[in-house]
Order: structure tokens, then sequence, then C-alpha cells
């Protein structure tokens, strides 16, 4: 199967045939170039949707933390290098498929206009062959009708009586001459002819199908190139297969990772403050204002105006100890059980309980017309302070748990300064060394400064250390005995259910219970009352400076290294501490600045829950 013995003759079809695989083969390209196209803009808007919904590069604070959060960033990872990907087939296919296609076709049109111009070359040639032979045919052909009248007028001649001797010669001179003519051109129309035949023969069985032949070779060879392109085009996507299909098992991996449950313990961690919940509101009895009525029969205790107790300050005092900030609480009366309210006696000796609705309606009605207290302006001072402070370097200004988580951090990082400097100073001490064994590298005088700034940094760095060490050993402590003091709290409060003592602590014991003093049933100043001062506060310790204090601020006592002052409130949590003065001058200072020593057993002990 020959294109030069088969189509011998379809040389114009061959060129369009020819013309049209060029064709097809750069529409293919073409398709390729498209493609390509596609996949550099899909890889592009993946990168954009990956850059649009990455978090900005933020401090190590703001990091996400939720794995939630943390395995979507995995999945835009795993979608960037998806993207990356997508970016490496179209690469491929732009080297491999769409850039050898370009090569090929124009190394093809070489080629083909090549062979074509030797195909059109050999049938010239061979028109021009015959075109020769077709010459001297016609030459010879004439000559020979030529010589044909040059003998029949011989003949004619010859036959004439009448006709010269001389006329006969000169016909049969001219017949001769004929004849001869007619003979070379006959030989010369053999030789062209001959000629001819050799080259057609040539032609058509030597030279056409050689051509032909490689016309054939170089649509096959095109055919070729158009399956290996076909392959390459879907091997450049199978080979970044693997790659793609780790990516999706990635973003499969990022999915499982989400722990609902370590999510929740980090909304604990980063927003657990170590404060305790507020106690329970004391039993506020507000039917001591109700008159009792006594009938004839009964034995009870008189009437008495003062038993009377403002309902205002009862719910003030009350609320008053509620405040995280709040002044000291007083005593109050303590609740009273049912079987002492409204009771009255028989003549036998028995009691029995009498309810009425009209201290109920009484009591509800004064507790809706009641109005909450504010704190005192002890409270409204120690608050100013703790937002102006004069430094927050010991996080005071945060809740216990924040504050230990901060210092904690920072602990860790002055570590790992410390460590780098640590590692310089052995440098330098190593390079000192080489110095001196070696004095042609270098002088080692000129390492002692920077040998002295490490040093000094070492030792800024230890005492900073040191400090923040101090404090979250003693927020730690205070947690710990807060926590302590809620679980022992909890367990009295299920034991004691409700009854209080003077001093804020819970007892068993029911003789303990104090009740407050008569009180006149009298509307002093509500303003006055909220701001009032209290007597001066017993001292429950004492504690010693480690650090001087300025304290600039209203509310804030100064104090110098090494002085003594007595404690008379302890820190409740927000790094403050209330101190005393011999001269009597009270203020609050930061704790981590003192060291405290608490009194045991002391009386007017403060406890805050």
């Amino acid at each position: 199967m020959s294109w030069g013995t088969e189509l011998w003759d379809q040389f114009d079809n061959l060129d369009k045939h020819t013309q049209w695989g060029i064709d097809f083969l750069e529409k293919y390209a073409k398709f390729v170039k498209e493609r390509i196209e596609i996949e550099q803009n899909y890889a592009k808007q993946l990168r954009n949707l990956v850059k649009k919904y990455c978090p900005k590069r933020s401090p190590k604070d703001e990091e996400p933390r939720f794995t939630s959060c943390i395995a979507f960033f995995n999945i835009l990872n795993e979608l960037n290098d998806y993207a990356g990907q997508r970016e490496v087939v179209a690469e491929e296919m732009g080297h491999r498929v769409y850039g050898e296609l370009m090569r090929y076709s124009h190394d093809l049109k070489t080629e083909r206009k090549m062979h074509l111009q030797e195909g059109r070359k050999a049938q010239q040639y061979l028109d021009m062959c015959w075109k020769q032979m077709d010459n001297s045919k016609k030459k010879f052909e004439r000559e020979c009708r030529e010589a044909e009248k040059a003998q029949q007028s011989y003949e004619r001649l010859d036959n004439d009586t009448n006709a010269t001797k001389a006329d006969v010669e000169k016909a049969k001179q001219q017949l001769n001459l004929r004849t001869h003519m007619a003979d070379e051109n006959k030989n010369e129309y053999a030789a062209q002819l001959q000629n001819f035949n050799g080259e057609q023969h040539k032609h058509y069985y030597i030279v056409i199908p050689q051509i032909y032949k490689q016309l054939q070779e170089m649509d096959e060879r095109r055919t070729i190139k158009l399956s290996e392109c076909y392959k390459g085009f879907a091997d450049s996507e199978r080979k970044v297969i693997p790659i793609i299909s780790k990516c999706l098992e990635g973003m499969i991996l990022a999915a499982k990772s989400v722990d609902e449950h370590r999510d929740s313990q980090l909304v604990i961690d980063c927003f657990k403050s170590g404060f305790e919940p507020p106690g329970d509101f004391p039993f506020e009895d507000y039917s001591q204002n109700i008159y009792r009525t006594i009938s004839d029969g009964t034995i009870s205790t008189p009437k008495q105006e003062g038993m009377r107790i403002d309902s205002k300050t009862t719910v003030g005092k009350a609320k008053g100890k509620l405040w995280l900030f709040g002044k000291k609480p007083k005593p109050q009366s303590p609740p009273l059980t049912p079987t002492s309210l409204y009771t009255s006696s028989t003549p036998n000796g028995s009691q029995y309980p009498i309810f009425s609705i009209e201290p109920v309606h009484y009591c509800m009605s004064d507790i809706k017309t009641g109005k909450p207290r504010i704190p005192s302006f002890r409270s409204l001072k120690r608050g100013w302070s703790v937002k102006m402070g004069p430094a927050l370097e010991d996080f005071s200004h945060l809740p216990p748990e924040q504050r230990r988580k901060k210092l904690q951090q920072r602990i860790d990082e002055l570590n790992r300064e410390l460590q780098k400097e640590t590692d310089q100073k052995d440098a330098l001490i190593k390079m000192k060394d080489v110095y001196e064994k070696n004095p042609q590298m270098g002088d080692p005088s000129s390492l002692q400064p920077k040998l002295t700034e490490t040093m000094s940094n070492m030792d800024r760095l230890r005492m900073e250390i040191h400090k923040n060490e101090a404090w979250l050993s003693e927020v730690e402590g205070k947690v710990a005995a807060r926590s302590d003091r809620r679980h022992s709290s909890d367990i009295n409060h299920l034991v004691t259910q409700g009854r209080e003592s003077p001093e804020g602590s819970y007892t068993d014991d029911a003789n303990q219970e104090v009740r407050s003093p008569p009180q006149q049933h009298t509307h002093p100043n509500e303003f006055d009352d909220e701001f009032e001062d209290d007597d001066p506060l017993p001292a429950i310790g004492h504690c010693k400076a480690i650090y001087p204090f300025d304290g600039h601020n209203e509310g804030t006592l100064a104090m110098k290294e090494g002085e003594i002052l007595y404690i008379i409130e302890e820190d409740k949590g927000d790094g403050w501490t209330r101190a005393r003065r011999h001269n009597g001058e009270e203020g609050y200072v930061p704790t981590s600045y003192i060291d405290v020593t608490l009194e045991k057993n002391s009386k007017g002990a403060v406890t805050y829950i």
C-alpha cells in the first residue's frame, strides 16, 4: 500500500490532503492553547479565592486556635496546592503538547513544500521531454509529406515526354534531398521518443513514487504526532492525579481533625476569668415591719416600734456584699424560719403559726419598690485606681486566669531570649579563645564589649524571669486558695442551708446567729447612706514593700522599698491589696510589689468569695 503506485495520478488531491492535515494539526494546537488558558484562569481564580479567605498576618495572640478554623485554613492550603497542580497541568500541556505541535507544524509545512516542489519539477521535466518528442514528431511528419510531394513531382516529370532532362534531374535531386531530411527527422523523432518513454517511465515508476512516498511518510508522522499529543494531553493531567488525591485526602483529614470538645475547652481557656460565681442572696425578712396583732388569749412578745427596719436600707446592705470591689458587709439579721413567723401560744403551751395575706402582700410590694444600691465610694475609688493603674507590667488589670496565661507566655518568651543570649555568650567565649590562641585571626579584646553586653542582657532577663515567676506563683497560689475556699463553701452551703455569721462565714450553730439591733423605721438620705465611710478596718497582717511604688493615682498608697505596712484587705484577684501606714493613711498597692504575711485567726478579716 503506497501512494506512489496507487495514487500516481492524484498529485492535486494529495496536495489538498496534506494541506488539510496541517490545518487539522493547527486546529488541535489551538484547542490545546484554549485548554491551557482555561487551566491557568482556573488556577488563578482558585488562588485568588484562597487569598481572599486566608487570614492576614496576625500576632501570635490572634492566631486561630480552634480546630474548626485550623481545619478550614488547612483546607485552604490544600486548595492552594491543588491550584498549583492545575498550573502544573497547564505548564505541562504548554511545553509538551502545544509547543511541540507548533514546532512540528512549522517543520511539516517546510517539508511538504519541498516535496511538492520536487513533484512539480519532475512533472515539468516530463512535460518538457514530451514537448521535445512532439516537436520532432511533427517535424518528421512534415518532412515526410515534403518527401512524398518531391517523389510525386519527380515521377510526373519522369513520365512526361515533353520534360527536359535537366528538369528531371532537378526533380530527382529534390527528391533525394527531401528523402534524406525525412530520414534524419525520423531518426531524431525515434531518439526523442525513446528518451521521452524513458523519462516517462522513470517519472511514474521512480520519481513520483519516491515523492509520494515521502508525502505519505510525512502524513503518517503527522498522524503519529497527533496520537502522541493526545496521549501527552492526558498524561499531563494523569501525572498530577496522585498529588491532587493527596490534596483531597488532606482536606478529608482536616475535616476529621475538627474536635468540638477541644474547641469548647479553648473557649474556656480564652475567656475564663478565674473569679468565682457570686454567693446566694441572703433571706431578707421584711415581715419585721409588720405590727403583729395579739389576741387576748395568747402570750406573745410586746410589739416594739424599734423592731421596724427600713426595707431600702436592708436591700442596699445585702446587695452591697455582692459587688466584686464592694465594701465590707455589715452584720444583718439571719433569716427567720417558718416556725418563728407569727407564732402564738395556746393556754396549754403549744404554739401554732399564724399566716396572713396582708404581710405577704406588703412584703411583695416592698420588694418591687426597693431600689438597688450602688457600691460605696470606696469601691468606686478602687475601681478607678485599677483602671488607671501606673503600670500593667504584671497584667494585674486582667482576671486571674487570663493573667496567669499571659505571665506564662511572657516567661516562655523570656526563657527563649535567655537561651539565645546564652548561646551567643558561649559562641563569643569560644571565639575569644580562638583569638587568644591565634592572634593573627583577630583581637580578643574587641569581643569584650559584646560579651559584657550579652552578660548584662542575661542578668536583665534572669531578673525579669524571676519577677514574672513571682507574679505567676502568686496568681497560682491565689487561684488554688480560691478553689479550696469555693470547695469548702460548697460543702458548708449544703450543710448549713444559708446561716451566715457576721464575718461572712457560715456556721452550723443556730445559737451563734446574731440579729441586727433594733432600728427606728426612718427614711434617711439615701445618697449619704450609699457613700458612707465605714469604721477603720482591723489589720489582718502586714507586708514589706519589695519594689517602690509612686501611687500617683487616686486611691493608691505610695510606698518605698523595704517599708512595712499593715494589711487591712486581701487581694480579691484584681492584683491590688489594701494597706495602711502607721500614721493611719490607707490606700491600695500592687500585690506583686509586696511580700504579704497574714495573721491566722485575725478578727475583722474580710473574706470575699
